[in-house]
């Protein structure tokens, strides 16, 4: 496939040339400045395989005419912060999933997984000159064959965070899947998922607390106000009925200035009367240590329930709310630079 690639940073392939002119002559492509990358493309040896999107595009590039670019790989084409080619673990690299329809005429090779699902009307668009499939597509793709259901409720929950997806959508476009494998997990997924989640790993936090506490109403990043219509803190969860909120607090919360904040925050909730359970990073896994200090503070919340509150979820009119992907969509550049400038601390 010839890629006319529009985003700056991206080296597209080229085939031979024995003119050397549109591509290397069969004799520099076997030498040291270009590498192959498979369907008898070839690439600067100084193009950046580490780079995201260069991945995308050699995979893709090298997987014939039918190829476009989906799963992780088409969300991330299309910006996601989340959803960038690594595991769960954040280190492992994935193989880059290409689909090409019911029509596989391309073998698997290393770092490229071949999607063999057959694709519905209008599920490739081209984004800066590379065939991708729309986000729900990916989305789906991705849920579908996500090793736990907390992983398949992750990739929904990031996608709808970037506004790739809403919750809405991906339901109708789930709703053209019967019988394709994974659909139920698809579907467990977008029964748990939620629009307003700001960092992954606040959804396993999120799973386990509903999970354990079912009658639970847990919010994601509500802003908490004072009487007087003041913002006063926006926790990762918050359960308002009880008085509980709940902190994701990942391995930069050990630093110095990180922890101050950490401690200012915990003694806000202390005079709101908010007990306030914290899950630290790399303590992912102590699931039943976690639930203990979570009933524990809700033990605690029941001594502050008959008192008056010192805080209120009405938001004042001055304050606009971007706790939807529909809200967030209808922003202006501006706003979007004042509303959701928590992003670029992501």
């Amino acid at each position: 496939m010839v890629l006319r690639i529009t985003r700056p940073g991206v080296v597209v392939p080229v085939r031979v040339d024995p003119a050397g002119v549109a591509g290397p002559t069969r004799g520099q492509a076997r030498g040291p400045r270009w590498r192959a990358v498979g369907g008898g493309l070839h690439v600067l040896e100084a193009a950046d395989p580490e780079q995201v999107e260069q991945r995308i595009v050699e995979a893709v590039a090298g997987c014939g005419p039918m190829a476009s670019a989906t799963g992780w790989a088409g969300l991330a084409w299309l910006g996601s912060r989340w959803l960038r080619g690594l595991g769960p673990d954040g280190r492992t690299r994935l193989p880059v999933p290409v689909g090409l329809g019911d029509q596989r005429v391309v073998r698997s090779r290393p770092g490229v997984r071949i999607a063999e699902d057959w694709l519905l009307g209008g599920d490739v668009i081209e984004v800066d000159g590379l065939p991708i499939t729309i986000a729900e597509r990916s989305v789906s793709f991705e849920a579908r064959r996500a090793g736990t259901l907390t992983r398949a409720v992750q990739v929904i929950d990031m996608a709808a965070a970037d506004d790739l997806v809403s919750i809405a959508s991906l339901t109708t476009y789930a709703g053209r899947l019967s019988g394709r494998p994974g659909i139920r997990r698809l579907r467990a997924a977008l029964s748990l998922a939620e629009e307003n989640v700001w960092s992954i790993q606040e959804v396993p936090m999120r799973l386990e607390w509903r999970l354990a506490l079912p009658t639970a109403r847990v919010l994601c990043n509500a802003p908490i106000f004072d009487p007087d219509g003041r913002h006063l803190i926006t926790p990762d969860l918050f359960d308002p009925v009880a008085g509980v909120a709940g902190e994701y607090d990942g391995a930069i919360h050990l630093h110095e200035g990180p922890r101050r904040r950490d401690l200012d925050r915990d003694a806000l909730y202390r005079d709101l009367r908010i007990e306030v359970v914290t899950r630290m990073s790399g303590n992912t896994a102590d699931t039943a240590a976690f639930l203990g200090r979570l009933r524990a503070c809700y033990r605690r919340s029941t001594d502050h329930r008959a008192r008056a509150r010192r805080w209120t979820l009405e938001q004042p009119d001055w304050w606009v709310d971007t706790s939807t992907v529909a809200r967030r969509r209808a922003l202006d550049e501006a706003e979007r630079a004042i509303w959701l400038r928590y992003r670029r601390a992501s």
